[in-house]
């Protein structure tokens, strides 16, 4: 099998299913011809994720962790550990969507290199950060209307009008800013057993910065080669998740406890790989071009 893809979900029932239709064989370029499987975990929720009904063209099994910690750290390893497939997507927050190239162009890269580390570019669904606009009103029912008026699952590539890159506190954003978290993240099954897993002491609600070390350890690691993805994105839905959409100073607090636990386990502050960069893409659409947002406003 090529490929095993890991979504990892709490209490997201409205987000998943169309979660698992961006992951469609229908949806996805390659979809139709590729050998790949989707493993969603339930880590947990509450009300246990329903998933019945779900179209046949989306290969999923659930995998539900009834005494789930709260961190995901323990559920993204337990689905390595029955993947199938040679390479590895992660998707640590199960609310996001893909753009329809994604498969395709991240194992491009598997063809070109050795050992790559790909990652998809973090956007949010809306108008601004999420963290941001949920304070000013938007939410799930302004989410739903945005998607209805791209007609979306029709061009996924639509995705790129009612989102917004993450900016990590940049001034601007082009597709050539060096990633520091990426929701979409590819490496060989090989390659995340050998440097590793996830961290399970990253054991703080959500994971704290599990996602950015996990990240950079695969990133830093002799021979893994850095790979960001051109033209292809993962859009966060709002779902009021464990940083995203709290409110400021509550998230602030919460990502200075995810700080200080980084620094207590690893000994330094450092988030960012300085591998060198590579790209692999294109550009599908004019709104994919993010480096003209800040010329046309």
């Amino acid at each position: 099998m090529q490929l095993s893809v890991i979504v990892i979900a709490y209490a997201m029932q409205r987000e998943i299913p169309r979660t698992l239709q961006a992951l469609a064989r229908s949806y996805q370029t390659i979809g139709a011809d590729l050998d790949y499987e989707v493993i969603l975990v339930d880590n947990g929720s509450p009300r246990p994720l329903q998933v019945d009904g779900l179209n046949d063209d989306v290969p999923v099994q659930l995998l539900r962790i009834d005494d789930a910690l709260a961190s995901p750290a323990q559920a993204l390893n337990r689905a390595a550990a029955l993947a199938r497939g040679e390479v590895l997507c992660l998707m640590i927050d199960g609310a996001h969507l893909l753009t329809p190239g994604v498969f395709e162009w991240a194992l491009r890269a598997f063809a070109a290199f050795p050992c790559p580390v790909v990652a998809a570019r973090y956007f949010y669904m809306g108008p601004g950060e999420q963290p941001e606009t949920v304070l000013q009103g938007y939410d799930q029912n302004a989410e739903d209307a945005l998607l209805r008026r791209i007609d979306w699952p029709q061009d996924g590539y639509r995705l790129f009008e009612v989102g917004t890159p993450l900016s990590g506190g940049a001034a601007s954003i082009t597709w050539f800013n060096r990633m520091f978290e990426s929701n979409c993240l590819f490496m060989s099954r090989e390659h995340y057993f050998s440097v590793g897993g996830s961290d399970e002491r990253f054991d703080l609600p959500g994971g704290g910065f599990l996602n950015l070390d996990l990240y950079k350890r695969a990133l830093d690691a002799d021979g893994a080669v850095s790979v960001q993805l051109v033209g292809e994105g993962s859009f966060h839905q709002v779902h009021g998740g464990t940083t995203t959409n709290s409110e400021r100073v509550a998230r602030e607090a919460k990502l200075a406890g995810y700080r200080q636990q980084y620094q207590a386990l690893r000994g330094h502050d450092q988030l960012l790989s300085d591998k060198p960069l590579h790209f692999l893409g294109h550009l599908p659409t004019q709104a994919s071009k993010i480096h003209l947002r800040k010329r046309q406003r």
